[in-house]
């Protein structure tokens, strides 16, 4: 009787967990629980709409849940910088001017050692941030570029329409005749240095000036730059310096012409009164265009001290899959992809993103440096400063270039 009874427990326990056994395992054999989560760190609004939109079929199939930290610009920053050292974050998104700074600091995971390359349909320019020491680091996912946004009432009340705007006189004549009928001519934000700044650069490179020489060494001292400034500043006199929010709505409203804006900010509909387009890159009728399109691009990449590498290097692998990120555009999504922006479809539908791909082809980095955010915050403060006329722009840039010299020799 003992005897069967041993038999009979040892059947039991053994039946039992085979039953149990019903986790899924990762090609190593690691088990996976059905309490596996995966933590993504993403910027907060459409960049992180999109990706959650479209997790339930990945969550599904790998018996998992994914949860999202939606961050403001600096919070997502800080986060990833300090993940190395107690972090529960998997997948991340990152901003190009942090690239340098956090490969350096041994912060992401290398992708081309996990096997990842990258396919003929991704628009090659916006892999180059992607790269550091020959190897992979980051997916484009989200291509953001700076456009002209603009109100399609009050610019063809100004004699102009989306193919029209040819050149910088162009927009301060929009903007003018705006101001002239008691509307907002153009608006920007001055919520942070780095809005101050990142708003500004598509004129910089009108003028043709940028912030650093191919060295990475600050070229703000420049005739160039001084042009650039001279023209921005009695631009902004036409507006407002406010938020984001405020700017979209200002537009939308039909209370402001224009605003420097990206793609990423809103989903044209077919009533919208609210259009953009890619800035030409030339200041007057004639002159040299130079290209002017600032990238905003949101990468994805693995944080280092992740524990989940290889279910976070599968999820990245469906992210980036071309249908997924097709499926992500009706919600505001702007894939890195041929294939999604100039599919036919797609352009029927929204035909802006002929302009997008053409901009993401040609596009111009920020500078890929490690004291981004303390340059930002240096150059703003003096942009403003100039602006609002407590100092010349002599004075103004001789000062921007000397504090950012210094810190320049530091880094």
């Amino acid at each position: 009787m003992k005897k069967f009874l041993s038999i009979f427990l040892c059947t039991t326990i053994l039946i039992s967990s085979t039953g149990c056994s019903t986790q899924n395992q990762t090609s190593s054999g690691k088990s996976l629980s059905k309490e596996t989560v995966l933590t993504l760190a993403l910027r907060e609004g459409t960049y992180s709409n999109v990706i959650s939109d479209c997790l339930s079929t990945f969550e599904e199939e790998n018996n998992i849940k994914c949860q999202i930290l939606e961050l403001s610009e600096n919070d997502l920053y800080q986060s990833i910088a300090s993940s190395n050292q107690k972090s529960s974050i998997d997948i991340c998104m990152v901003d190009s001017p942090w690239v340098t700074e956090f490969t350096s600091n041994n912060i992401l995971t290398n992708l081309s050692e996990l096997g990842y390359s990258f396919d003929d349909d991704i628009i090659p320019a916006t892999t180059d941030i992607a790269y550091y020491e020959g190897n992979i680091y980051l997916t484009p996912y989200f291509g953001n570029v700076s456009v002209l946004m603009y109100n399609t009432n009050i610019i063809n009340a100004a004699g102009y329409e989306n193919s029209s705007i040819d050149n910088l006189d162009d927009i301060m004549t929009i903007c003018q005749y705006a101001q002239d009928n008691g509307k907002y001519g153009f608006m920007y934000r001055n919520d942070s240095n780095s809005n101050v700044v990142v708003d500004f650069l598509p004129f910089l490179l009108s003028y043709g000036g940028w912030l650093v020489d191919v060295d990475n060494n600050p070229t703000i001292n420049t005739e160039s730059f001084k042009n650039a400034i001279s023209f921005y500043s009695e631009l902004i006199k036409t507006g407002q310096g406010t938020t984001k929010e405020d700017v979209i709505n200002a537009l939308y409203g039909e209370n402001a012409a224009m605003a420097i804006g990206w793609p990423g900010w809103y989903t044209k509909t077919d009533d919208d009164t609210v259009d953009y387009c890619a800035i030409t890159g030339k200041v007057s009728k004639g002159t040299a265009a130079y290209n002017a399109n600032v990238y905003g691009i949101w990468g994805l990449g693995i944080v280092n001290s992740s524990e989940n590498k290889e279910l976070s290097y599968k999820l990245l692998q469906y992210l980036m899959d071309r249908e997924v990120q097709k499926s992500t555009i009706d919600n505001g999504g702007v894939p890195c992809r041929y294939s999604c922006l100039m599919d036919s479809d797609v352009l029927a539908k929204y035909p802006q993103y002929k302009s997008v791909c053409e901009a993401l082809e040609s596009g111009i980095y920020r500078p890929n440096i490690t004291y981004w955010n303390d340059f930002v915050e240096i150059l703003g403060e003096k942009i403003t400063e100039i602006a609002n006329g407590e100092i010349t722009i002599d004075q103004g840039l001789e000062d921007a270039q000397a504090a950012l010299d210094i810190i320049a020799n530091k880094d």
